[in-house]
């Protein structure tokens, strides 16, 4: 019986949850077309992810295991993933839309001859055919595309789906991979993280994002006391991190990071469409704006009207006390 393969991209012992997202989809049409589900994760110790993935409901999990996969390259997970594909014959390759994801998926698909789906909000699998809905022209219109390759791959954003478990018995397959890492050409020097010890913003449940009303030092410090007080991520609008508010690793938007938390505070922010493409997937939008004809307001679930250096320190004084007591 073919099947279904997500790759599962995790890090530090963490799954991301994108990728459990894709997962949980990819269960949901595996089920509806009468084929197996399977998860591919890649680690120098692959071990320490088969217990979280089992709880999504895959019937196999592919396991490889070299030190390579610590190193934060692409070539290898390239090598490997072709590998199982060649060996394993899927019907449809998944992804989570990350950075890695569009260099990996563009290889391979090229590779293997197969349609390629990259950065979509939605996807279903009906029969020969996978379709897909794209956000194109900064995520104002969406365009319905489709393939009916024999292999085809897709990578999907972050918060188009529900993670949901559904706990089985997942088989666990080693897969052995021989990787000669003298003929690699790049060489991984160094990783920098602008973000410290403070919340991943791509993984966050909560994200609270400053706009050009942040205005200076003082709103910054009222934004991260915010943060603080949620355990929340911080993210930033082009126009603040071009000031040297924040740094340009926390920008949201079109040219910027695509979240999707469950809670999203607009701070500041007037709500271009350029900064909505990287967070309308989010659940609950809150937005804070002296214009009461502020564009965030279109997308907002709850919308404050007023001047954010009086509400925030009301906002996050209240937090802290429903929190300490």
């Amino acid at each position: 019986m073919s099947h279904i393969l997500v790759y599962i991209a995790a890090t530090d012992g963490k799954v991301k949850r994108s990728s459990l997202e894709v997962l949980s989809h990819c269960r949901k049409l595996a089920s509806e077309n009468g084929l197996k589900l399977t998860a591919a994760v890649l680690d120098a110790d692959p071990s320490r992810y088969t217990e979280t993935l089992s709880k999504y409901g895959p019937d196999t999990i592919f396991t490889v295991k070299h030190p390579v996969f610590g190193n934060h390259l692409n070539t290898p997970v390239i090598e490997a993933l072709s590998n199982i594909i060649s060996d394993s014959a899927p019907r449809l390759v998944a992804f989570a839309s990350t950075e890695s994801a569009k260099e990996v998926m563009g290889a391979l698909s090229a590779r293997h001859q197969a349609g390629a789906l990259p950065d979509v909000a939605s996807f279903t699998l009906n029969g020969d055919v996978v379709e897909a809905e794209r956000p194109v022209m900064s995520a104002k219109v969406l365009s319905l595309t489709s393939s009916n390759s024999p292999l085809v791959m897709v990578s999907v954003r972050s918060g188009s789906y529900d993670a949901t478990e559904q706990p089985g018995t997942a088989a666990v397959q080693e897969v052995a991979f021989d990787f000669d890492t003298a003929g690699l050409k790049n060489v991984l020097k160094e990783v920098l993280s602008s973000a410290g010890d403070k919340v991943d913003l791509s993984e966050a449940e909560v994200v609270v994002a400053a706009g050009r009303g942040i205005k200076d030092a003082d709103g910054v410090k009222l934004v991260e006391d915010l943060a603080d007080a949620l355990g929340a991520a911080i993210g930033a609008s082009r126009a603040v991190t071009e000031s040297g508010l924040f740094p340009a690793t926390l920008q949201i938007g079109q040219t910027g990071k695509v979240v999707s938390p469950q809670l999203y505070f607009a701070v500041g922010i007037s709500g271009a469409i350029q900064h909505v493409a990287g967070m309308a997937n989010s659940k609950v939008i809150v937005a804070i704006n002296k214009d009461p004809d502020a564009p965030i307001f279109q997308y907002a679930t709850y919308g404050l009207v007023g001047d954010l250096f009086k509400i925030l320190p009301l906002l996050t004084e209240q937090i802290r006390s429903v929190k300490a007591g």
